[in-house]
């Protein structure tokens, strides 16, 4: 085999792990700090998650703004608070 592990390697490595039976002695964390701790375990970061979510509010903010602007600029609604948008120029 590729990775050195040939059919007779790997039934004797069963056998051997059978015998030491690891399953019974790993007992895993108690405390609730421990269980804590280990929850995070895979736990890879996720930043990106936020990351994406600001640039789909961002585009969402800009197409917003831009529809508002269009509708000023078309004379649809008028702005409420004094502030114009220079017009467009075809």
């Amino acid at each position: 085999m590729a990775n050195g592990w040939t059919p007779e390697r790997r039934a004797r490595q069963a056998e051997l792990i059978r015998k030491w039976r690891p399953w019974e002695q790993s007992t895993g964390p108690k405390t609730e700090a421990g269980k804590a701790e280990v929850s995070q375990n895979p736990y890879k970061g996720g930043a990106w998650r936020l990351l994406r979510e600001l640039s789909r509010a961002l585009r969402e903010h800009k197409k917003a703004l831009l529809e508002t602007k269009m509708r000023i600029n078309a004379g649809q609604i008028e702005d409420q608070c004094g502030f114009s948008f220079p017009k467009d120029d075809p």
